[in-house]
């Protein structure tokens, strides 16, 4: 699965994407196998698009999806 990574979280991983040979689970698991992994801040806030759409914690990721995981803005 590729994994694109955007603001905050591209920063702190110094790249814009990976590529994952993870099997397929729910977003809340991968979020939480992601954060082990990976050393980067807290996932809670972040939204989660696969294949473009946002998905919810219990949506399911295949091993050949697209995950997006989108920090929230601010600004004005």
């Amino acid at each position: 699965m590729k994994v694109l990574l955007f603001a905050h979280l591209q920063e702190q991983l110094g790249v814009s994407e990976l590529e994952l040979n993870w099997e397929s689970q729910t977003v809340e698991s991968f979020k939480k196998s992601f954060q082990h992994t990976y050393p980067i801040a807290q996932l809670d806030n972040v939204m989660v698009a696969i294949n473009e759409a946002f998905a919810l914690e219990q949506d399911l990721i295949q091993k050949d999806d697209t995950v997006a995981f989108i920090p929230p803005v601010s600004g004005g």
